[in-house]
Protein backbone atom coordinates (compact mmCIF):
# COMPACT_ATOMS: atom_id res chain seq x y z
CA UNK A 1 0.00 0.00 0.00
CA UNK A 2 1.57 3.22 -1.18
CA UNK A 3 1.68 6.57 0.90
CA UNK A 4 -0.86 8.92 -0.12
CA UNK A 5 -0.52 12.68 1.01
CA UNK A 6 -3.84 14.67 0.28
CA UNK A 7 -2.01 18.56 0.05
CA UNK A 8 -3.75 21.40 0.44
CA UNK A 9 -7.18 20.07 1.39
CA UNK A 10 -9.79 21.91 4.16
CA UNK A 11 -9.34 19.34 6.77
CA UNK A 12 -12.09 19.57 9.07
CA UNK A 13 -12.14 16.87 11.83
CA UNK A 14 -14.78 18.14 15.00
CA UNK A 15 -13.22 15.22 17.06
CA UNK A 16 -10.03 17.68 17.30
CA UNK A 17 -11.21 21.02 16.66
CA UNK A 18 -10.10 21.19 13.65
CA UNK A 19 -11.21 23.19 10.53
CA UNK A 20 -7.79 24.66 8.34
CA UNK A 21 -6.05 24.50 5.25
CA UNK A 22 -3.60 21.06 6.04
CA UNK A 23 -1.79 18.00 4.50
CA UNK A 24 -2.72 15.07 5.34
CA UNK A 25 -0.59 12.20 5.49
CA UNK A 26 -1.56 8.35 5.33
CA UNK A 27 0.85 5.46 5.65
CA UNK A 28 0.20 2.07 6.17
CA UNK A 29 -3.27 2.02 6.57
CA UNK A 30 -2.96 5.02 9.80
CA UNK A 31 -3.02 8.26 9.94
CA UNK A 32 0.53 9.42 9.87
CA UNK A 33 0.35 13.00 10.39
CA UNK A 34 -1.73 16.31 9.70
CA UNK A 35 0.14 19.82 8.89
CA UNK A 36 2.07 22.08 5.91
CA UNK A 37 4.92 21.21 5.02
CA UNK A 38 5.29 17.26 5.36
CA UNK A 39 8.00 15.50 4.20
CA UNK A 40 6.77 13.09 1.60
CA UNK A 41 7.65 9.97 1.10
CA UNK A 42 9.80 8.71 -2.63
CA UNK A 43 6.92 6.40 -3.52
CA UNK A 44 4.08 8.04 -2.44
CA UNK A 45 0.95 9.64 -3.81
CA UNK A 46 0.53 13.41 -3.81
CA UNK A 47 -3.08 14.25 -4.54
CA UNK A 48 -3.68 18.26 -4.89
CA UNK A 49 -7.20 18.64 -2.65
CA UNK A 50 -7.09 22.14 -2.66
CA UNK A 51 -10.82 23.38 -2.81
CA UNK A 52 -11.54 19.98 -1.26
CA UNK A 53 -12.87 18.85 2.28
CA UNK A 54 -10.80 15.94 4.16
CA UNK A 55 -12.88 14.88 7.25
CA UNK A 56 -12.98 11.49 9.27
CA UNK A 57 -14.71 8.90 7.14
CA UNK A 58 -18.28 8.69 7.48
CA UNK A 59 -20.20 6.11 9.54
CA UNK A 60 -24.32 4.73 8.62
CA UNK A 61 -25.34 3.49 12.10
CA UNK A 62 -28.59 2.08 10.12
CA UNK A 63 -28.47 0.73 6.59
CA UNK A 64 -30.47 -2.34 5.11
CA UNK A 65 -27.88 -4.47 2.83
CA UNK A 66 -30.59 -7.14 2.25
CA UNK A 67 -28.49 -9.94 1.87
CA UNK A 68 -28.99 -13.05 2.40
CA UNK A 69 -32.40 -13.29 1.46
CA UNK A 70 -32.92 -10.39 -1.20
CA UNK A 71 -29.89 -10.48 -3.33
CA UNK A 72 -32.27 -8.75 -6.36
CA UNK A 73 -32.62 -5.29 -4.37
CA UNK A 74 -28.96 -5.26 -2.31
CA UNK A 75 -26.25 -7.26 -1.95
CA UNK A 76 -22.90 -6.56 0.75
CA UNK A 77 -21.32 -6.16 -2.13
CA UNK A 78 -23.35 -3.72 -4.24
CA UNK A 79 -24.44 -1.97 -0.78
CA UNK A 80 -21.04 -1.30 0.23
CA UNK A 81 -20.21 0.02 -3.42
CA UNK A 82 -23.30 2.53 -2.99
CA UNK A 83 -21.45 3.71 0.80
CA UNK A 84 -18.12 4.27 -0.37
CA UNK A 85 -19.83 6.55 -3.54
CA UNK A 86 -21.43 8.50 -0.72
CA UNK A 87 -18.31 9.01 1.28
CA UNK A 88 -19.11 6.18 4.04
CA UNK A 89 -16.26 3.91 5.00
CA UNK A 90 -18.39 2.22 7.29
CA UNK A 91 -22.10 1.24 7.52
CA UNK A 92 -23.81 -0.81 10.11
CA UNK A 93 -25.67 -3.56 8.82
CA UNK A 94 -29.99 -4.40 10.28
CA UNK A 95 -30.52 -7.77 11.10
CA UNK A 96 -33.97 -8.21 8.76
CA UNK A 97 -32.50 -10.66 6.37
CA UNK A 98 -33.35 -14.37 5.45
CA UNK A 99 -32.62 -15.58 7.78
CA UNK A 100 -32.39 -13.40 10.35
CA UNK A 101 -28.95 -12.35 11.27
CA UNK A 102 -29.32 -13.90 15.00
CA UNK A 103 -26.94 -16.07 15.28
CA UNK A 104 -22.75 -16.65 15.17
CA UNK A 105 -22.99 -17.81 11.51
CA UNK A 106 -24.77 -15.47 10.10
CA UNK A 107 -22.84 -12.45 11.31
CA UNK A 108 -20.43 -13.89 9.99
CA UNK A 109 -21.25 -14.46 6.63
CA UNK A 110 -21.75 -10.74 6.31
CA UNK A 111 -18.33 -9.89 7.97
CA UNK A 112 -16.32 -12.68 5.15
CA UNK A 113 -18.53 -11.36 2.00
CA UNK A 114 -17.85 -7.43 3.17
CA UNK A 115 -14.31 -8.36 3.43
CA UNK A 116 -14.71 -10.03 -0.15
CA UNK A 117 -16.34 -6.46 -1.25
CA UNK A 118 -13.16 -4.62 -0.56
CA UNK A 119 -15.81 -0.91 -0.25
CA UNK A 120 -17.17 0.32 2.93
CA UNK A 121 -17.00 -1.30 5.95
CA UNK A 122 -19.54 -3.28 7.20
CA UNK A 123 -20.09 -3.45 10.83
CA UNK A 124 -22.95 -6.62 11.05
CA UNK A 125 -26.09 -5.24 14.06
CA UNK A 126 -27.52 -8.70 15.48
CA UNK A 127 -31.20 -9.64 16.18
CA UNK A 128 -32.15 -8.55 19.69
CA UNK A 129 -34.60 -11.75 19.76
CA UNK A 130 -34.29 -15.58 17.61
CA UNK A 131 -35.79 -14.80 14.26
CA UNK A 132 -37.25 -11.21 15.54
CA UNK A 133 -40.65 -12.75 16.69
CA UNK A 134 -39.63 -10.65 19.75
CA UNK A 135 -40.31 -13.98 22.34
CA UNK A 136 -36.48 -14.89 23.19
CA UNK A 137 -33.32 -13.51 23.38
CA UNK A 138 -30.93 -14.39 20.75
CA UNK A 139 -27.23 -15.52 22.41
CA UNK A 140 -25.75 -11.79 22.50
CA UNK A 141 -22.30 -12.73 23.66
CA UNK A 142 -22.06 -15.01 19.97
CA UNK A 143 -23.37 -12.11 18.22
CA UNK A 144 -20.77 -9.55 19.29
CA UNK A 145 -17.99 -12.40 19.85
CA UNK A 146 -18.60 -13.09 15.26
CA UNK A 147 -18.75 -9.31 15.08
CA UNK A 148 -21.85 -7.63 15.78
CA UNK A 149 -21.86 -4.22 17.09
CA UNK A 150 -24.94 -3.62 18.13
CA UNK A 151 -28.92 -5.70 18.51
CA UNK A 152 -32.04 -4.79 17.37
CA UNK A 153 -35.04 -6.38 16.08
CA UNK A 154 -35.48 -3.19 13.55
CA UNK A 155 -38.19 -3.65 10.84
CA UNK A 156 -40.20 -5.10 14.21
CA UNK A 157 -40.48 -3.41 17.43
CA UNK A 158 -39.93 -4.97 20.82
CA UNK A 159 -43.52 -5.20 21.85
CA UNK A 160 -42.60 -7.17 24.85
CA UNK A 161 -41.53 -4.58 27.59
CA UNK A 162 -40.00 -7.23 29.34
CA UNK A 163 -37.82 -8.80 26.38
CA UNK A 164 -36.99 -5.04 26.37
CA UNK A 165 -35.78 -4.93 29.61
CA UNK A 166 -33.93 -8.11 29.28
CA UNK A 167 -32.69 -6.93 26.41
CA UNK A 168 -31.20 -3.86 27.70
CA UNK A 169 -29.84 -5.64 30.59
CA UNK A 170 -28.06 -8.74 29.29
CA UNK A 171 -26.33 -6.34 26.59
CA UNK A 172 -24.47 -4.17 29.45
CA UNK A 173 -22.68 -7.49 29.69
CA UNK A 174 -20.80 -6.70 26.28
CA UNK A 175 -20.70 -3.08 26.19
CA UNK A 176 -22.92 -2.55 23.15
CA UNK A 177 -26.26 -0.53 22.28
CA UNK A 178 -29.77 -2.00 21.88
CA UNK A 179 -30.80 -0.03 18.81
CA UNK A 180 -34.86 -0.36 18.67
CA UNK A 181 -37.72 0.48 16.07
CA UNK A 182 -40.06 2.45 18.13
CA UNK A 183 -43.68 1.75 17.22
CA UNK A 184 -46.68 0.88 19.31
CA UNK A 185 -47.89 -2.35 16.87
CA UNK A 186 -51.66 -1.72 17.99
CA UNK A 187 -51.78 2.21 16.62
CA UNK A 188 -49.29 1.08 13.67
CA UNK A 189 -51.58 -0.30 10.57
CA UNK A 190 -51.38 2.70 8.53
CA UNK A 191 -49.11 3.71 5.39
CA UNK A 192 -48.40 7.67 5.81
CA UNK A 193 -48.38 10.00 8.67
CA UNK A 194 -52.01 10.63 10.57
CA UNK A 195 -53.19 13.90 9.56
CA UNK A 196 -54.65 16.16 6.83
CA UNK A 197 -52.72 14.86 4.08
CA UNK A 198 -53.69 11.39 4.87
CA UNK A 199 -57.26 12.36 4.95
CA UNK A 200 -57.15 14.30 1.65
CA UNK A 201 -55.66 11.32 -0.01
CA UNK A 202 -58.15 8.44 2.12
CA UNK A 203 -55.39 6.77 3.63
CA UNK A 204 -54.71 4.84 6.91
CA UNK A 205 -52.84 7.15 8.76
CA UNK A 206 -50.18 6.37 11.30
CA UNK A 207 -50.35 8.59 14.67
CA UNK A 208 -47.07 10.32 16.27
CA UNK A 209 -48.24 8.58 19.35
CA UNK A 210 -47.53 5.25 18.14
CA UNK A 211 -43.55 6.47 18.00
CA UNK A 212 -43.89 8.25 20.93
CA UNK A 213 -45.25 5.76 23.14
CA UNK A 214 -42.29 3.30 22.63
CA UNK A 215 -40.21 5.90 23.08
CA UNK A 216 -41.16 6.71 26.20
CA UNK A 217 -41.18 3.00 27.26
CA UNK A 218 -37.38 2.23 26.40
CA UNK A 219 -36.12 5.71 28.11
CA UNK A 220 -38.25 4.43 31.30
CA UNK A 221 -36.54 0.79 30.84
CA UNK A 222 -33.01 2.22 29.91
CA UNK A 223 -33.56 4.29 33.06
CA UNK A 224 -34.28 0.89 35.16
CA UNK A 225 -31.83 -1.05 33.56
CA UNK A 226 -29.27 1.82 33.31
CA UNK A 227 -28.68 -0.01 30.03
CA UNK A 228 -27.82 2.29 26.51
CA UNK A 229 -30.59 2.22 24.59
CA UNK A 230 -30.39 3.87 21.10
CA UNK A 231 -33.66 4.84 19.23
CA UNK A 232 -33.83 4.18 15.46
CA UNK A 233 -35.03 7.24 12.99
CA UNK A 234 -36.98 9.59 15.41
CA UNK A 235 -39.58 11.63 13.38
CA UNK A 236 -41.99 13.50 16.07
CA UNK A 237 -41.78 16.56 18.05
CA UNK A 238 -43.09 14.50 20.95
CA UNK A 239 -40.10 11.95 20.29
CA UNK A 240 -37.30 14.71 20.33
CA UNK A 241 -39.10 16.20 23.58
CA UNK A 242 -38.85 13.06 25.68
CA UNK A 243 -35.20 12.32 24.43
CA UNK A 244 -34.11 15.94 25.53
CA UNK A 245 -35.78 15.35 28.62
CA UNK A 246 -34.06 12.00 29.38
CA UNK A 247 -30.69 13.15 28.49
CA UNK A 248 -31.43 15.92 31.06
CA UNK A 249 -31.82 13.26 33.97
CA UNK A 250 -28.54 11.48 32.72
CA UNK A 251 -30.42 8.27 30.73
CA UNK A 252 -28.03 6.66 28.86
CA UNK A 253 -29.75 7.21 25.04
CA UNK A 254 -28.54 7.96 22.29
CA UNK A 255 -30.85 8.73 19.01
CA UNK A 256 -30.47 9.09 15.03
CA UNK A 257 -32.77 10.88 12.63
CA UNK A 258 -32.73 10.10 8.84
CA UNK A 259 -32.30 13.28 5.82
CA UNK A 260 -35.65 12.48 4.51
CA UNK A 261 -37.19 13.28 8.00
CA UNK A 262 -34.88 16.18 8.15
CA UNK A 263 -36.21 18.01 4.52
CA UNK A 264 -39.46 15.99 4.03
CA UNK A 265 -42.86 16.58 5.36
CA UNK A 266 -46.01 14.17 4.54
CA UNK A 267 -47.04 16.33 1.67
CA UNK A 268 -43.98 14.69 0.02
CA UNK A 269 -47.23 12.00 -0.39
CA UNK A 270 -49.50 13.64 -2.65
CA UNK A 271 -49.79 12.25 -5.47
CA UNK A 272 -49.54 8.78 -4.18
CA UNK A 273 -45.99 9.18 -4.46
CA UNK A 274 -44.82 5.12 -2.66
CA UNK A 275 -41.08 6.92 -3.10
CA UNK A 276 -42.20 8.90 -0.04
CA UNK A 277 -43.59 6.28 1.80
CA UNK A 278 -41.51 4.94 4.96
CA UNK A 279 -41.82 3.78 8.57
CA UNK A 280 -41.78 5.74 10.68
CA UNK A 281 -43.58 7.92 8.36
CA UNK A 282 -43.33 11.42 7.04
CA UNK A 283 -44.44 13.84 9.60
CA UNK A 284 -45.37 17.62 9.44
CA UNK A 285 -43.30 20.63 8.94
CA UNK A 286 -43.46 21.20 12.87
CA UNK A 287 -41.74 17.90 13.46
CA UNK A 288 -39.13 18.69 10.88
CA UNK A 289 -38.22 21.92 12.35
CA UNK A 290 -38.28 20.30 16.18
CA UNK A 291 -35.75 17.43 14.60
CA UNK A 292 -33.61 19.99 13.18
CA UNK A 293 -32.93 21.81 16.20
CA UNK A 294 -32.36 18.96 18.02
CA UNK A 295 -29.94 17.22 15.85
CA UNK A 296 -28.56 21.09 15.94
CA UNK A 297 -27.94 21.49 19.92
CA UNK A 298 -27.34 17.49 20.08
CA UNK A 299 -30.08 15.88 21.89
CA UNK A 300 -30.49 13.41 18.57
CA UNK A 301 -27.23 12.46 18.13
CA UNK A 302 -26.55 11.24 14.35
CA UNK A 303 -27.83 11.32 11.07
CA UNK A 304 -28.50 8.08 9.62
CA UNK A 305 -30.17 6.62 6.33
CA UNK A 306 -31.51 4.13 7.25
CA UNK A 307 -30.83 2.81 3.37
CA UNK A 308 -33.74 0.49 2.34
CA UNK A 309 -33.62 -0.87 -0.85
CA UNK A 310 -36.36 -1.78 -3.13
CA UNK A 311 -37.32 -3.45 -6.28
CA UNK A 312 -38.57 -1.39 -8.95
CA UNK A 313 -41.67 -3.09 -9.40
CA UNK A 314 -42.82 -2.88 -5.54
CA UNK A 315 -42.74 0.51 -5.99
CA UNK A 316 -44.82 0.85 -8.66
CA UNK A 317 -47.70 -0.63 -6.38
CA UNK A 318 -50.76 1.15 -5.53
CA UNK A 319 -49.61 3.24 -2.02
CA UNK A 320 -51.53 0.71 0.12
CA UNK A 321 -49.41 -2.27 -1.46
CA UNK A 322 -46.17 -0.84 -1.83
CA UNK A 323 -43.57 -1.53 1.08
CA UNK A 324 -41.72 1.14 3.15
CA UNK A 325 -38.13 2.46 2.64
CA UNK A 326 -36.00 4.83 0.43
CA UNK A 327 -32.47 4.16 -0.17
CA UNK A 328 -29.95 7.50 1.03
CA UNK A 329 -26.15 6.08 0.67
CA UNK A 330 -25.09 8.18 -1.78
CA UNK A 331 -27.29 10.73 -1.31
CA UNK A 332 -26.64 11.74 2.29
CA UNK A 333 -24.10 13.68 2.29
CA UNK A 334 -25.26 16.05 -0.69
CA UNK A 335 -28.27 16.57 1.16
CA UNK A 336 -26.98 17.33 4.13
CA UNK A 337 -24.83 19.91 2.61
CA UNK A 338 -27.98 21.69 0.65
CA UNK A 339 -30.65 21.12 2.75
CA UNK A 340 -28.89 21.83 5.99
CA UNK A 341 -25.09 23.45 5.85
CA UNK A 342 -25.91 26.00 3.20
CA UNK A 343 -29.54 27.46 4.68
CA UNK A 344 -27.10 27.59 7.72
CA UNK A 345 -28.86 25.51 10.30
CA UNK A 346 -25.93 23.24 11.19
CA UNK A 347 -22.15 24.74 10.06
CA UNK A 348 -19.96 21.96 7.77
CA UNK A 349 -18.36 20.73 11.23
CA UNK A 350 -21.59 19.84 12.66
CA UNK A 351 -22.58 17.89 9.83
CA UNK A 352 -19.73 15.95 9.98
CA UNK A 353 -19.48 15.64 13.17
CA UNK A 354 -23.01 13.95 13.30
CA UNK A 355 -22.31 11.67 10.00
CA UNK A 356 -18.96 10.15 11.14
CA UNK A 357 -17.27 11.62 14.46
CA UNK A 358 -20.65 11.14 16.70
CA UNK A 359 -21.53 7.74 14.86
CA UNK A 360 -18.41 6.06 15.68
CA UNK A 361 -18.68 7.12 19.42
CA UNK A 362 -22.29 5.79 19.75
CA UNK A 363 -21.93 2.21 18.63
CA UNK A 364 -17.74 2.59 19.66
CA UNK A 365 -16.22 2.08 16.29
CA UNK A 366 -13.03 2.44 14.35
CA UNK A 367 -12.80 6.00 12.62
CA UNK A 368 -14.82 9.29 13.27
CA UNK A 369 -11.29 10.83 13.82
CA UNK A 370 -8.37 12.28 12.01
CA UNK A 371 -6.10 12.17 15.04
CA UNK A 372 -2.38 10.70 14.16
CA UNK A 373 -1.93 6.78 14.91
CA UNK A 374 -5.58 6.59 14.14
CA UNK A 375 -7.11 3.85 11.51
CA UNK A 376 -6.91 6.08 7.64
CA UNK A 377 -11.07 6.15 7.03
CA UNK A 378 -11.47 9.36 5.36
CA UNK A 379 -13.82 11.29 3.24
CA UNK A 380 -12.93 14.00 0.58
CA UNK A 381 -15.37 15.70 -1.00
CA UNK A 382 -15.89 18.90 -2.89
CA UNK A 383 -18.63 20.95 -0.91
CA UNK A 384 -19.11 23.43 -3.71
CA UNK A 385 -19.59 20.85 -6.89
CA UNK A 386 -23.27 20.96 -7.91
CA UNK A 387 -24.91 17.85 -9.30
CA UNK A 388 -28.62 15.92 -10.25
CA UNK A 389 -29.75 13.12 -8.33
CA UNK A 390 -30.01 10.46 -11.24
CA UNK A 391 -30.76 7.43 -9.82
CA UNK A 392 -29.80 5.62 -12.72
CA UNK A 393 -26.04 6.38 -12.04
CA UNK A 394 -26.39 4.74 -8.50
CA UNK A 395 -23.86 2.01 -7.26
CA UNK A 396 -26.85 0.68 -5.51
CA UNK A 397 -29.01 -2.09 -7.40
CA UNK A 398 -32.18 -0.09 -6.55
CA UNK A 399 -33.60 3.18 -7.17
CA UNK A 400 -36.25 3.94 -4.72
CA UNK A 401 -35.34 7.62 -4.10
CA UNK A 402 -37.81 10.72 -3.51
CA UNK A 403 -34.73 12.99 -4.21
CA UNK A 404 -34.88 11.73 -7.96
CA UNK A 405 -33.93 15.35 -10.53
CA UNK A 406 -33.00 17.67 -6.94
CA UNK A 407 -30.13 19.89 -7.85
CA UNK A 408 -27.45 18.98 -4.93
CA UNK A 409 -24.07 20.66 -3.90
CA UNK A 410 -21.41 18.45 -2.36
CA UNK A 411 -19.36 15.42 -4.31
CA UNK A 412 -17.78 12.92 -2.77
CA UNK A 413 -14.02 12.85 -4.75
CA UNK A 414 -12.94 9.95 -2.88
CA UNK A 415 -13.33 7.75 0.24
CA UNK A 416 -10.42 6.21 1.86
CA UNK A 417 -10.78 2.71 4.06
CA UNK A 418 -7.64 2.04 6.01
CA UNK A 419 -5.71 4.11 3.88
CA UNK A 420 -6.64 2.37 0.03
CA UNK A 421 -8.78 4.31 -2.33
CA UNK A 422 -12.15 2.37 -2.64
CA UNK A 423 -13.92 5.29 -4.42
CA UNK A 424 -12.50 7.62 -6.60
CA UNK A 425 -14.44 10.47 -8.56
CA UNK A 426 -14.52 9.48 -12.54
CA UNK A 427 -12.63 6.33 -11.70
CA UNK A 428 -14.97 4.18 -13.54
Amino acid sequence: MRPLLLRSGRVVDPSQGLDEISDLLIREGKVAGIGRGLGVPDDAEVVDASGWVVSPGLIDLHVHLREPGQEDVETIASGARAAAAGGFTAVCAMPNTDPVTDNQAAVGFIVKQAQAAGAARVYPIGAISLGQRGVQLAEFGELVSAGAVAVSDDGRPVASSHLMRMALSYAQTFGIPVADHCEDPTLSGGVMHEGLVSTRLGLRGIPSAAEEIMVARDLLLAELTRGHIHLCHMSTKGSVDLIRRAKDKGIKVTAEVTPHHLILTDEACLGYNTHAKMNPPLRTAADVEALREALKDGTVDVIATDHAPHHYDAKEREFDDAPFGVIGLETALALGITQLVRPGILTLAELIDRMSCAPAKVFNLPGGTLRPGTVADVTVFDPEARWKVDPERFYSKSRNTPFAGWEVFGKVVMTIVGGRVVFRSGAD
